[in-house]
């Protein structure tokens, strides 16, 4: 079992910068790969960011390429998704999980109860 814990959210103006962090509780963190998703009202959950465990492979939804960066810091347990150059369209509840699969956008086993980012135009 692991727990995540989401921090970081909050309300910045268009065009500024975030960084949310997700805690977690097992000391196994290094063999599970790690991603992050949103929601926004009345919309579907959606991928934005996964890292791999091993080699650290990340991938982006096309839509925060070159604007969202996903990292890891196994010592710390703790994943991060820093969010530049922030849209109104990117304000949603930012959800981190967890997998043991080495890379995946859709099949998550451990999720967090997520953090409200809000972008304000």
């Amino acid at each position: 079992q692991v727990q995540l814990v989401e921090s970081g959210g909050g309300l910045v103006q268009a065009g500024g910068s975030l960084r949310v962090s997700c805690l977690a509780s097992r000391r196994t963190f290094s063999t599970y790969s790690l991603g992050w998703f949103r929601q926004a009202p009345g919309k579907e959950r959606e991928f934005v960011a996964a890292i791999s465990w091993g080699n650290y492979r990340a991938e982006y939804a096309d839509s925060v390429k070159g604007r969202f960066t996903i990292s890891r810091d196994n010592a710390k347990n703790t994943v991060y998704l820093q969010k530049n150059s922030l849209k109104p369209e990117d304000t949603a509840v930012y959800y981190c999980a967890a997998t043991t699969a080495f890379m995946s956008r859709t099949s998550y086993d451990y999720w967090g109860q997520g953090t409200q980012v809000t972008v304000s135009s």
